[in-house]
């Protein structure tokens, strides 16, 4: 197909790699614009009109998927370019024209000492059963963690790993485990009713990319509850805000009981943010982990979520991290600035303190 745009898709996918940019976004009135190290990065390109824009869309979507967008306004899918790179796209309208947001995945999950994750991560893979959430706002890196957990539950333990994405970022292949993986849209209608699905298809470990939704959070807790091993991601930062949004989506007749059933099957959050690094080199993941201890319980029972982050500060013995913790040990090793920390960290008045009589790395 032929734009009166200069450049194709391809030659914009192909820039995203080279520049190792993050996204690529296409807007009307606007040149395509780069997300490298986390900031944005206009090329010096001629602005998209409404017809390169919709050039583009129509390049990359199929008859299912333009349907998808003339109904609900957007669409999401992943794709394989020509190189072996895959993208995840999302399509949409807006002001009445088409825009797109492209995310470059990478070829394969980076492992867990790649991500810097905290030690008492690993040990959650070897959980039989239970729920574990990976939290943090769009961009933060949630859904690499969890492709990096299930990499690794693959490489080392011989169970049946099963996912349900919108869409599929991360290919999976067969190692020690058997890994099946299912796309909304295309496999399945729905996150709840491919949870409802998966209890009879005999699965030791369940993927749910995101919980959205009331029939979503019920069916994986109920899936944790019956022995399975059930991660999946919340746009919620730090472990009180993750609590408190999965019961605020149930009625109040039901948030009782939903507060009980997470004391018990909810066995880790682990929320994180991703800061540029001080040398301008990419960006780097500052974690705060969530164990589930029985006092940490005691209080998702009894509705007493505020106190969660005393227990994380005090339970390092347990695996926890504090968010403010993470930042001043990166911040030591003059990973971040001491701007970005200050400028994330949950108590900054605690922070100083953490930060008396120790001095950054050089």
């Amino acid at each position: 197909m032929a734009f009166p745009f200069p450049f194709t898709i391809d030659d914009l996918l192909r820039l995203v790699v080279e520049k190792q940019a993050s996204d690529l976004h296409l807007a009307v009135d606007a040149p395509p614009i780069l997300r490298v190290n986390g900031v944005l990065d206009p090329l010096d390109m001629p602005v998209l009109t409404p017809v390169d824009t919709d050039g583009f869309a129509q390049e990359l979507t199929n008859d299912f998927q333009v349907n998808q967008i003339r109904d609900d306004g957007t669409v999401d899918f992943a794709i394989t370019h020509g190189d072996g790179n895959r993208f995840r796209v999302s399509v949409f309208r807006q002001k009445s024209v088409m825009g797109l947001a492209i995310r470059l995945l990478p070829d394969r999950p980076l492992s867990l000492d790649q991500i810097g994750v905290p030690a008492s991560v690993k040990s959650l893979l070897d959980l039989p059963r239970g729920l574990v959430l990976v939290t943090g706002p769009t961009g933060s890196g949630k859904t690499t963690t969890l492709a990096s957990m299930l990499d690794a539950i693959n490489r080392t333990k011989a169970c049946h790993i099963l996912t349900i994405e919108d869409p599929i970022e991360y290919v999976h292949s067969h190692q020690k485990s058997l890994v099946n993986q299912r796309e909304i849209g295309i496999d399945v209608p729905n996150f709840a009713e491919a949870l409802r699905r998966a209890l009879r298809q005999d699965p030791d470990v369940i993927l749910v990319g995101e919980m959205r939704d009331l029939e979503t959070i019920e069916a994986a807790i109920t899936a944790a509850e019956t022995g399975h091993l059930v991660f999946s991601t919340v746009h919620t930062t730090g472990a009180a805000r993750t609590v408190d949004r999965l019961i605020d989506v149930f009625p109040p007749g039901q948030q009782e009981q939903i507060r009980v059933q997470l004391s018990i099957n909810l066995r880790a959050v682990i929320s994180q943010l991703l800061l540029p690094r001080k040398d301008g080199q990419g960006r780097i993941a500052a974690f705060e982990v969530m164990i589930n201890t029985p006092s940490t319980g005691a209080f998702i029972r009894e509705g007493k979520t505020f106190r969660i982050t005393n227990d994380i500060q005090t339970g390092a013995k347990f695996g926890m991290v504090s968010l403010d913790g993470s930042l001043v040990h990166l911040y030591l090793a003059g990973i971040i600035s001491e701007g970005e920390m200050l400028g994330k960290a949950q108590d900054p008045d605690g922070l100083q303190q953490l930060l008396l009589g120790r001095k950054p790395a050089r």
